[in-house]
């Protein structure tokens, strides 16, 4: 239950609401995600970004009716605990905050790799303290840097499509959908391509900071998802059709690559800095989202009731932001976490499952089905469609959440 005097205020229309999930998604990923789907499914990338987009739209959807019923912060930590109990609801917020925190400092070194390479670590630790401070000063502050980052963001992307499709470079004949590695491959590429879809969530987490949430959730997340998908398919089909599937497949930085060989070298420091933005974009908002779920699951005991605390001036989570930015900065400190982005969708995968199980919940109408249930099916198998690694990695850390709930309720009972 919330604490007396801990309720945030509620600041963010549709507009705010839109860019929040905007400057979630349109980040980083796009910058990096394409050449590890490129190596894993070749030209076949296209297909898997339409599935990872279908499984987004499902979970938009679901988290949409649940976050007009339910407008609270935690997202899906708050729709599991009120649709299927207290245990689903852990596991959704335990998978979202662990996950995320890894995302957040992932995010944190790729500033720090684009801005300043021999000091990715330093730089990525002064990011975190930066935003962490911009948070801490109020969700409308927060919402005008995300615009700004937003804008310039878009631009450098349409600047990249522009450049690529007017180029000699460019070639059709490179779109032609010739899958490697099979059905795996594809479904193993949408679940790397989810990485970058999945910053709508964002958006219901917030629930509790979003003027008349019951229109405004609903309008703002399919809103953000439809722009973002649109956006991901040009600079995938223009940066396909200079590089190839093989070309892009060994890019380690695509976007620049793909500019480079279409003639205009001098964009790529533009390319560099439009990196370096988007991922401050993400950073920005998945401390946002991660602290918010904090605060709920303090709120519920299953994290310290201290964190549970809201600012009097800012009406922010002061300490959850706090917690959560000192816990980032440390890992961006100390440890390259870049590999972890296939552990973070294997949580984000969990979150969306438990999602999606508690829509499935809301309605008995055969037609209000089939949505949740496409969505449920496919986090689950392209989940299991990651990496090894990250499948096991994510289930032994899914399995210890369980664990610590089941020996807190125990000790509780005692």
């Amino acid at each position: 239950m919330a604490q007396s005097g801990s309720e945030l205020r509620r600041t963010l229309g549709v507009g705010d609401a839109v860019v929040i999930g905007l400057g979630s998604m349109v980040g980083a990923g796009i910058f990096a995600a394409l050449g590890p789907a490129a190596r894993t499914a070749g030209s076949g990338l296209l297909l898997g970004l339409a599935v990872a987009a279908v499984v987004a739209y499902c979970n938009a959807m679901s988290s949409a009716r649940l976050a007009a019923l339910y407008p609270a912060s935690g997202g899906t930590y708050v729709y599991g605990r009120e649709r299927l109990g207290a245990f689903w609801g852990y596991l959704a917020g335990w998978s979202f905050v662990v996950g995320k925190t890894a995302s957040c400092a992932a995010m944190a070194l790729t500033v720090g790799a684009y801005v300043w390479p021999g000091q990715a670590h330093a730089v990525a630790v002064g990011a975190v303290v930066a935003l962490t401070a911009v948070n801490y000063g109020g969700m409308q502050k927060s919402a005008r840097l995300t615009r700004v980052i937003v804008s310039v963001v878009l631009t450098v992307l349409a600047s990249v499509v522009v450049v690529c499709l007017g180029s000699d470079a460019s070639d059709a004949g490179r779109l032609d959908v010739e899958v490697s590695g099979g059905a795996g491959g594809v479904l193993q590429a949408a679940g790397l391509l989810f990485f970058a879809f999945a910053g709508y969530a964002r958006i219901a987490t917030l629930g509790e900071e979003v003027r008349d949430p019951a229109r405004t959730i609903p309008r703002a997340i399919p809103t953000a998802l439809g722009v973002t998908l649109v956006v991901y398919a040009a600079v995938a089909v223009a940066v396909l059709s200079v590089l190839g599937p093989e070309g892009l497949g060994r890019a380690s930085a695509p976007l620049a690559d793909a500019v480079r060989t279409a003639g205009v070298p001098g964009l790529v420091p533009v390319v560099r800095v439009g990196a370096a933005v988007a991922a401050l974009g993400s950073l920005l908002a998945l401390i946002l989202g991660v602290s918010r779920t904090t605060l709920a699951m303090a709120r519920d005991g299953h994290l310290p009731g201290a964190l549970a605390d809201v600012h009097p001036r800012f009406q922010v989570p002061h300490r959850a932001e706090l917690a959560v930015g000192a816990v980032v900065a440390a890992l961006a400190a100390t440890v390259d976490v870049r590999g972890a982005i296939g552990f973070s969708s294997f949580g984000v995968l969990a979150y969306y499952a438990v999602a999606n199980a508690s829509a499935w919940t809301l309605s008995p109408a055969p037609a209000a089905r089939p949505v949740p249930v496409v969505g449920l099916v496919g986090c689950v198998t392209l989940a299991f469609a990651l990496p090894v690694l990250s499948v096991v990695a994510g289930t032994a850390v899914l399995g210890v959440g369980a664990a610590a709930y089941g020996v807190r309720r125990w000790a509780a009972s005692r």
